[in-house]
C-alpha cells in the first residue's frame, strides 16, 4: 500500500500520477486522506487531555498530602479517562478506515513506465532471435497435442471442467522436464529453491496486492478463510511477512515451483482452446526482496534471468515495458516477456516481472535493518521464470516437424530422454 503520510502530503500529486491507471481511484485517495487528519486532530486531543491528567494527577497528590478533598478533581479525573478511552476507540477506527481505503489505492507507476490506458502503449524494448516460419502448413499446439494423443480434453472436462488439461505420456514428462529444468537453471544462478504451500490465508493474499480488489478471481476454499495460490508470488513474499532482515542479507532471491489456480474472471471466450488460459497451471516463480536503492538494477537482472530460460530452450520471444495502464495494481513497473506462438501468428505473455517497491512491503510488514541501524521497507521484486504450460505450447508449435513430430529442444533431451516427440 502508499506511504500514508506521502499520500497526505501530496494529494494532488498522486491523483494526478493515478489518472494513468484504469479506474478512478479519487474516492479512495479522499477517505484516506479524510481519515488520516481525522487521526491526526484525535492523537492531538487526547495529548492534551493526557498532559491535563497527568498535572490534575498532580494537584490530587498534593491535596491528599495536605488532607483535603479531592473528591471533585477524582471525578473530574474519571471523567477525563473515560474521554480518553472514547478517543482511542475513535482513533483505532479511523486508523482501521485508513488501511481499508488504501488497500483499493494502486501503486504509483515509475517514471520510467510508457503513459497509456492500454496494453497499445506498451513498449518493445528488445526482442531475442526472430519468429519462426515453417515451410509447411503448422499446426496449433492443441491439434498437435491430439494428433500424437498428448492431452485428453474431453477427460480433463470430465473430471473437473472447461480450461482444465490431462496431460498424457510424454507431454506430461515435458512439463515435469521443464520444471526442474527451470529449477535447475535458477538455482544455479543463485536463486534459493523453496516449495512453498499451495494454500494460504487471507492475510498473506492481502499483503501481495490479490485482496481485496480481485477476491473474485481468486480460488476460495468453502468454510475456510484460506485460498489456492494464484502464483508462487503469494506464499514465498509472505515468508517475510513482519519480519525484519539484516541489509547483509540482502539482496534475497528464491525461485519456487507451484501449480496456479485461477478463476480468469473476466477471460469468457478468450484463449478458450489449448495450455494458454487455464484454471489450473504450473509456473516457477523468482521473488526478490532488495534494498530500494538497488531494486531498479535488480529488476533488470530477474527479467534477464527469466529470459534466460528462453534463450536455451531457443525460443523466439521480445520483452516490453507495460504502459501505466497495463501494469498491475500492486506493480510500479512490469517487463511482459512474450513468447512467438505461430498459432497465434504474435508474441505472447509468457512472464511478467515486476517491481512493488514498498507496496507489498507495507501491507505485508516486510523490512529491513539497514547499516545505520534504520529500520526501513525492503523492496519486493518477482517474476515468472517462466509459465510451465505456455513454455509447452510455445516449445510445441516451434519445434513441429512437417510429419507432426516435435523436437525436444537440446537443453531438455537430459531431462526427457528422447529427441523427439512422435
Amino acid at each position: 500500500m502508499l506511504d500514508i503520510k506521502y499520500l497526505a502530503e501530496n494529494t494532488q500529486e498522486v491523483k494526478d500520477r493515478l489518472a494513468n491507471r484504469n479506474g478512478n481511484f479519487e474516492q479512495y485517495i479522499d477517505d484516506a486522506v479524510k481519515y488520516e487528519a481525522q487521526r491526526k486532530r484525535i492523537i492531538a486531543e487526547v495529548e492534551t487531555l493526557k498532559a491535563k491528567r497527568n498535572s490534575e494527577s498532580e494537584n490530587i497528590a498534593i491535596l491528599k498530602r495536605e488532607k483535603k478533598d479531592a473528591s471533585v478533581l477524582i471525578a473530574d479525573m474519571q471523567q477525563l479517562g473515560a474521554t480518553i478511552k472514547q478517543l482511542d476507540c475513535e482513533q483505532s477506527k479511523a486508523e482501521a478506515s485508513i488501511k481499508e481505503a488504501l488497500l483499493f489505492i494502486p501503486n504509483i507507476p515509475h517514471d520510467s513506465c510508457p503513459v497509456g490506458l492500454s496494453d497499445e502503449q506498451n513498449q518493445v524494448v528488445r526482442s531475442w532471435s526472430t519468429p519462426t516460419v515453417f515451410d509447411f502448413e503448422a499446426r496449433p499446439h492443441w491439434t498437435l497435442g491430439e494428433n500424437l494423443k498428448l492431452f485428453d480434453w474431453q477427460r480433463a472436462g470430465k473430471i473437473s471442467g472447461a480450461r482444465f488439461t490431462v496431460y498424457k505420456g510424454l507431454a506430461a514428462k515435458l512439463e515435469r522436464s521443464l520444471i526442474t529444468f527451470m529449477l535447475d537453471t535458477h538455482t544455479q544462478n543463485g536463486y534459493t529453491e523453496v516449495l512453498p504451500p499451495y494454500i494460504v490465508n487471507r492475510a498473506s493474499m492481502t499483503a501481495t496486492g490479490q485482496l481485496p480488489k480481485f477476491e473474485e478471481d481468486a480460488f476460495a476454499l468453502k468454510n475456510t478463510d484460506y485460498f489456492l495460490v494464484p502464483t508462487a508470488e503469494v506464499p514465498v513474499t509472505n515468508m517475510h511477512r513482519d519480519e525484519i532482515l539484516e541489509a547483509s542479507e540482502l539482496p534475497v532471491s528464491y525461485c519456487a515451483y507451484t501449480a496456479c489456480f485461477r478463476a480468469e474472471a473476466g477471460s469468457a471466450g478468450r484463449d478458450t482452446r489449448g495450455l494458454i488460459r487455464q484454471h489450473q497451471f504450473n509456473k516457477v516463480e523468482l521473488v526478490k526482496f532488495v534494498r530500494p536503492e538497488e531494486s531498479y538494477q535488480q529488476l533488470e537482472i530477474l527479467t534477464k534471468d527469466a529470459e534466460r530460460i528462453l534463450q536455451l530452450l531457443h525460443l523466439p520471444y521480445r520483452v516490453s515495458a507495460l504502459s501505466t495502464g497495463d501494469i498491475g495494481f500492486s506493480s510500479a513497473k512490469t517487463y511482459d516477456i512474450e513468447v512467438w506462438l505461430p498459432s497465434y501468428n504474435r508474441y505472447t505473455e509468457i512472464s511478467s516481472c515486476s517491481n512493488f517497491e514498498t507496496y507489498q512491503a507495507r501491507r505485508g510488514n516486510i523490512r529491513f535493518r539497514d547499516n545505520d541501524g534504520k529500520i526501513k521497507y525492503v523492496h519486493t521484486l518477482n517474476g515468472s521464470g517462466l509459465a510451465v504450460g505456455r513454455t509447452v505450447a510455445a516449445i510445441m508449435e516451434n519445434y513441429q516437424n512437417a510429419d507432426g513430430s516435435i523436437t525436444v529442444p537440446d537443453c531438455l533431451v537430459p531431462y526427457m530422454g528422447c529427441k523427439v516427440i512422435k
